[in-house]
């Protein structure tokens, strides 16, 4: 018997998937990539957590089906922020229920808990996902599954539910106890990975959607560097360190351009279609980031023009335009 976990690399996900390995399951962590999870690279880390529990790892990349048909038009709207969460975890499911078939799988697993979050994990949202995803009696909740309705793989005898567990609410005692049991190693503290919980982040999207239209390609845009709307609604991104830098002068963008300069500092990018004013103050305010052991002219490149200014800004004159 084979089974498609829903897999984020938590803590949660990696028991519940581990307490149907114990089970004879064979079980695929499947990844779903929506483009909105941590700015670090996890796959090291979840490859990790597969190797110590015994699991395949696989990756399905749904960004630009999530941005069109979850971002922006939630049935069942967002949490704090600019979170769907209801919805993304029925787009999951349906996801992974939509290649079950295709990796000979038979069910689903989740590492949900009845009541971890008030919001999203009570029991009417858990039904509200089976609903939308289409995934009733096919998702199994291993961490919680004592005090839910059995599903499929429990009535047919395909899991012992006696085995499964009955964890309720917040506390996490429970995930410790069976992490030592299981001698997990190197895993993470809980925590929100998804940038839409995040206020920032959400204020950025807000921000990007309120002058332009948002696809996939954009998502990198807003997840490093400073980010700020100059006057005249052009949009400037601003390294903050060697990391962001290197990120930035990778990306490939229509909507924006590069700006350089031989001077040790950030790489920035701003709109394609930025007016000669927000040019003139974005040029400002790079050189405010830049080491400041110059003097005179100094002469940046927008893309391939060459624009030359003064630096007479501070980096105290960017707060303002800070999203």
């Amino acid at each position: 018997m084979k089974a498609i976990a829903l897999f984020s690399g938590g803590l949660d996900s990696t028991i519940a998937a581990k307490l149907l390995i114990d089970q004879g399951i064979e079980v695929i962590a499947c990844n779903i990539n929506t483009g909105f999870g941590s700015t670090k690279d996890r796959l090291a880390h979840m490859l990790n957590m597969c190797e110590q529990i015994g699991a395949e790892f696989r990756s399905v990349d749904i960004r630009d089906e999530y941005i069109r048909e979850v971002l922006f038009s939630p049935k069942y709207g967002y949490g704090k922020n600019f979170n769907p969460c209801i919805d993304c975890h029925a787009k999951m499911f349906e996801v992974a229920k939509r290649v079950m078939e295709e990796w000979g799988a038979s069910f689903l697993i989740s590492g949900e808990v009845l009541g971890q979050r008030p919001m999203s994990q009570n029991s009417e949202s858990l039904q509200k996902v089976l609903n939308l995803s289409d995934c009733e009696g096919l998702l199994l909740r291993p961490l919680s599954a004592q005090l839910l309705t059995p599903t499929i793989p429990e009535t047919q005898g395909w899991v012992n539910r006696e085995k499964l567990e009955s964890i309720n609410g917040r506390n996490r005692d429970r995930q410790m106890e069976l992490a030592v049991q299981f001698g997990l190693k190197d895993y993470e503290a809980p925590g929100g990975g998804c940038l839409l919980t995040d206020e920032k982040f959400s204020n950025k999207i807000r921000d990007f959607i309120a002058h332009d239209t948002f696809s996939v390609e954009d998502i990198p845009t807003l997840k490093y560097g400073r980010q700020l709307r100059l006057p005249e609604r052009a949009k400037l991104i601003i390294g903050r360190n060697a990391e962001d830098n290197e990120i930035l002068e990778g990306i490939e963008n229509s909507k924006f351009l590069h700006i350089t300069t031989k001077l040790f500092g950030p790489h920035c990018l701003i709109s394609r279609n930025a007016s000669d004013n927000d040019k003139v103050l974005a040029a400002k305010l790079m050189l405010a980031y830049c080491k400041q052991d110059f003097e005179g002219e100094q002469t940046l490149l927008f893309g391939e023009e060459e624009l030359t200014t003064v630096s007479d800004l501070s980096r105290h004159d960017a707060q303002k335009y800070f999203i």
